[in-house]
């Protein structure tokens, strides 16, 4: 199974209040991105990488990952993540009829357990996503007030990688664009046409970094992994 991972990483972090994008801040001793390329690399499943990053950014992000053996190429992002995605599958390459995964670079910690078990259910059924249960009551808010109570047993918090066949995620992508639909993630597109995605666990580990906190909080972690704490 030939599985080429598009990394996310072309958004410019404003949340993280720095003058850099988030991709290539340090964390812990290595940039962002360097770090979450460096999982995928690892990863027995991934046969290829592809990075997406801020346009004009493209040189600075192949001098960073010059040791990531699997780089296939760096690609200039666009003004929406889907747009960036976009780029991405352009820069599959030519002829590829596997598993692409779409990841968010600001998620560090994923592991080749999951990465694998993604790429197995997207190969199998032709899209899937790791999903982590709810534990928290979900309320619907209108206008300030409580206006009803969900049932979470039906809900789940979306992670990344998400992975599709690449015949099933270029259609979808190709509709999508084509009817001006704006996506919140990928698996949205193959939704929207009908086509089935199937949940696999997530990990409580895989947490997406977005702010100073949780950047901290990252730093602490890898520090403490790493035996430097």
């Amino acid at each position: 199974m030939d599985t080429v991972a598009i990394l996310v990483a072309a958004g410019r972090g404003e949340r993280m209040g720095a003058s850099r994008p988030k991709a290539f801040l340090d964390l812990a001793g290595q940039p962002l991105l360097l770090r979450t390329a460096s999982a995928f690399d690892a990863a027995p499943a991934v046969t290829g990488i592809v990075a997406v990053v801020p346009r004009g950014l493209e040189g600075d992000a192949r001098s960073m990952l010059k040791a990531v053996g699997k780089l296939r190429a760096v690609a200039p992002g666009g003004a929406r993540r889907q747009d960036s995605v976009l780029e991405g599958l352009r820069h599959v390459p030519d002829g590829f009829d596997g598993v692409v995964l779409i990841h968010d670079a600001a998620r560090p910690f994923v592991d080749a357990e999951l990465i694998l078990s993604v790429a197995r259910a997207a190969d199998e059924h032709g899209a899937a996503l790791p999903v982590l249960p709810l534990v928290d009551t979900i309320k619907r808010v209108r206008n300030g007030d409580v206006v009803g109570t969900l049932d979470r047993e039906e809900l789940g918090a979306a992670q990344t990688p998400q992975g599709f066949r690449f015949d099933v995620l270029g259609r979808a992508y190709e509709e999508a664009f084509r009817d001006g639909v704006t996506l919140t993630d990928e698996a949205m597109a193959v939704e929207r046409l009908g086509g089935r995605v199937v949940a696999v666990a997530g990990s409580s580990a895989n947490v997406k970094l977005t702010t100073p906190a949780d950047w901290a909080w990252a730093e602490r972690a890898l520090l403490a992994q790493e035996g430097r704490a």
